[in-house]
């Protein structure tokens, strides 16, 4: 048996081919633009992304089944009766709803929002845009005039489009704010708080099960990326957790059941998989905004000119060394959860280098995450291994300083495509196959230096900075 899965993630979409008894590889990648219209915004072309999933689609080759991982939280609207994009799709990333999670903050409307979905206030969730979609797009309001409107995350656009199905799955209706955790239906209640008619909304289904055909190929499963790479990782029993350092870093702990004190500790509730018809399968989600993107950011900066730069230093920590940055370049998510949040820089002085501002910045990043970390493992059990793929783990002394930040061992996988593995796994489960786990470790760090406590305390100190230097319109804090 040999399953297909179709990625269609934030910078790429690609195919992968996992079969039962050899190793899985990507065999086609394709790029698409990102779009910037104003600051603070993200867009993708619905044409474009489309296009790209149809040319992964063909290259798929002889498969039993498909499955498509999505952004997540990245969505839009389109003309039901001819398919045309209504609006470009506003990525995760997105902000230009922060004026209106604001009023609905200062309604009062974040309690229910939190108890219902499980999620906080924030425009990294899909409802806030979709509100935004019909208030400043006329022919978004036309089409829901005239009954031709459908609204949603990318997954249900690319379903709806090439398999006839209009539906999304139940972990990404999960990250829209508009998904009642308890029914697993959309909540009319929210649906009215953030101006999203539900009507138009696509079906909620399993996340394995029948998604129609594509090609004449049953597409079995669809899922958030980071779900699928949560799959992928070989997560099944509670507190297995996994850290993707992608565009942003993401954890996932399972936690079999949903945690309402997830909430409490700043960290979200979200359903990890329902295979079929059994019971919902939930983690506990903390995110980074800004991973691979700071580093991007840097060497945009001309910081540093090969990725190779970054894998080793020959001085000792720079937290150590009093120096500290901060990459809320997007604000600060888990477990802040705070938009204008700014990225600052602690600590340097005429003798600091690119190279220092380099290491400090991966440290930033790690020490992020080991926040995230430490608010997980307060209120529930977390393994003490943390199983990482993504970009950043090319860096030995990221993945070391990880390690020690966190008091975990860090261990990487012989692949690092974990998410197409773990959405082509899923795949093959709504054919009745199974692709086997991808136990192999390719590295393993143990915390060496006795060192981490002290500086999570010490970062703690740039973080406080980070929420008073806000980013706002008025510049108040200057």
């Amino acid at each position: 048996m040999r399953a297909g899965a179709i990625d269609q993630g934030t910078t790429s979409t690609r195919l992968m081919v996992a079969s039962e008894d050899g190793n899985p590889e990507i065999s086609y990648s394709i790029r698409h633009k990102q779009h910037r219209p104003k600051p603070g915004w993200l867009e993708h072309d619905a044409a474009e992304l489309l296009a790209n999933v149809q040319t992964c689609a063909a290259m798929a080759g002889e498969v039993s089944a498909i499955g498509l991982a999505n952004q997540g939280e990245s969505c839009m609207a389109w003309n039901a009766e001819t398919g045309e994009p209504l609006s470009p799709v506003i990525v995760w990333q997105d902000n230009r709803t922060a004026p209106a999670i604001q009023r609905l903050r200062a309604d009062g409307h974040e309690p229910l929002v939190l108890a219902r979905a499980g999620l906080p206030l924030d425009t990294y969730f899909s409802a806030s845009k979709l509100g935004w979609i019909l208030e400043n797009i006329p022919e978004a309001r036309d089409a829901m005039s005239s009954g031709r409107l459908r609204m949603g995350t990318t997954d249900a656009y690319f379903l709806d489009r090439l398999t006839g199905t209009f539906a999304t799955d139940v972990s990404t209706a999960s990250r829209t704010s508009l998904m009642n955790l308890d029914t697993l239906q959309w909540d009319q209640e929210l649906c009215r708080i953030f101006g999203v008619p539900f009507e138009h909304l696509p079906e909620i289904r399993p996340t394995v099960g029948p998604f129609g055909e594509l090609d004449g190929v049953p597409v079995t499963a669809a899922v958030v990326d980071q779900q699928a790479a949560l799959y992928g990782h070989g997560c099944r029993q509670n507190g297995d957790t996994k850290i993707t350092f992608g565009t942003g870093a993401f954890v996932l702990s399972l936690s079999g059941k949903r945690i309402a004190a997830a909430c409490e500790r700043g960290l979200v509730p979200t359903i990890a998989w329902q295979i079929g018809a059994r019971e919902p399968v939930f983690a506990v989600d903390g995110g980074v905004y800004d991973a691979g993107a700071a580093i991007e950011w840097i060497r945009g900066l001309g910081l540093f000119d090969d990725f190779n730069e970054l894998t080793g230093f020959s001085s000792p920590p720079a937290i150590s060394r009093g120096l500290a940055f901060v990459p809320a370049l997007s604000g600060l998510a888990s477990p802040h959860w705070d938009r204008n949040a700014a990225a600052v820089w602690i600590g340097m002085t005429a003798r600091t280098t690119r190279i220092d501002l380099c290491q400090a910045t991966l440290e930033g990043i790690a020490l992020q995450v080991a926040e995230v970390i430490t608010e997980m493992s307060a209120g529930f059990f977390v393994s003490d291994k943390l199983s990482v793929d993504g970009g950043l783990v090319s860096s030995t002394y990221f993945l070391q300083f990880l390690a020690d930040v966190t008091g975990r061992t860090v261990v990487t996988k012989s692949s690092h495509e974990l998410t197409a593995y773990g959405c082509a796994a899923l795949a093959s489960l709504g054919v009745g196959g199974e692709l086997p786990e991808l136990e192999t470790a390719s590295a393993v760090y143990m915390p060496r230096s006795r060192e981490g406590e002290h500086w999570r305390e010490r970062y703690s100190n740039a973080l406080s900075r980070s929420l008073h230097w806000r980013l706002d319109e008025e510049f108040s804090s200057f």
